[in-house]
């Protein structure tokens, strides 16, 4: 699989029923508009809720989407701060057709540049795929070290880097330190902004809401083509007026796509009281898309 050919990723949702479970048909449906758009596949990462679910139903998610054999790649999220139990999630991956892995700075411990390179050394020596390392330091509470990047870069199994702190400038440091290797885009609002500076593409949460018209804003971006910022800035946002996934399950489940906008805790759909701004973003997405073709 040729992981270099998409630049889109989609930070796949976790679909919930009402009673808390796991809704396997609206994840099938889920997996199925991103495939037909030609979006990459990140399954399990923060907008999939993952450190909110148990193990039983990260593994049962991962099962049933490989099963599905979808044409796009799967990216697996690994995020934690316990390293023995990232191994072994690890290598449970590895026994299932999945290409590659997104490999979270770890959250809470706050570790130096030697404990993040350790960490993520450890990790990639584990595996046999490609790994994308993920700097959120909005999440984390640390951003992930350069310095330990740029010892990194030159590791078997270190494909790219999604930048998520908001800033171009620091995208651009993480862009020198990746030695040549790609860097993502991790903030759907400032992908223009990013593609100007050397971007390889978006790992996107807007996009499994509107997976087609996501798509051809990454491909305008990347061309240089694109402008209609103020359209996208605000769509983008839309979807982060609540705790991300909180806004863009709410707007999955108004479009139909997925039968409830339920969460896992500690978050809720309940602290979305409006469906107002994701409703109004979607109309213009939709607009703007249909003027484009």
């Amino acid at each position: 699989m040729n992981l270099t050919s998409y630049s889109l990723w989609t930070a796949v949702v976790t679909p919930l029923l009402s009673n808390g479970s796991l809704d396997l048909e609206s994840l099938t449906q889920v997996v199925q508009d991103q495939d037909a758009a030609g979006n990459g596949l990140l399954i399990l990462g923060s907008t999939g809720e993952a450190l909110n679910l148990n193990l039983t139903t990260r593994k049962q998610i991962i099962e049933h989407v490989v099963k599905m054999n979808p044409k796009s790649p799967i990216m697996v999220g690994v995020g934690g701060n316990l390293l023995d139990e990232q191994k072994e999630w690890i290598q449970y991956l590895e026994t299932l057709k999945v290409h590659a892995y997104l490999l979270v700075t770890p959250h809470y411990a706050k570790p130096g540049p030697i404990g993040q390179y350790q960490w993520f050394k450890e990790l990639m020596d584990t595996s046999s795929r490609p790994c994308m390392l993920y700097n959120v330091p909005g999440r984390t509470a640390i951003a992930m070290s350069t310095e330990a990047v740029s010892r990194l870069n030159t590791h078997k199994n270190f494909w790219a880097i999604k930048e998520a702190s908001g800033s171009v400038e620091k995208f651009k440091e993480y862009l020198k330190a990746a030695g040549g290797k790609q860097v993502f885009c991790g903030d759907d609002a400032l992908m223009p902004e990013f593609a100007q500076a050397g971007s390889a593409g978006l790992i996107s949460v807007a996009s499994n809401a509107w997976p087609k018209e996501t798509h051809l804003y990454v491909e305008q971006c990347l061309k240089k083509t694109f402008d209609a910022k103020e359209l996208w800035t605000t769509a983008a946002n839309s979807l982060f007026v609540a705790s991300n996934p909180v806004p863009v399950k709410r707007l999955m489940h108004e479009q139909g796509v997925i039968k409830s906008s339920h969460m896992m805790a500690p978050l809720s759909h309940e602290d979305m009281a409006s469906a107002e701004p994701v409703l109004t973003a979607d109309a213009a997405v939709k607009r703007w898309y249909k003027e484009m073709m």
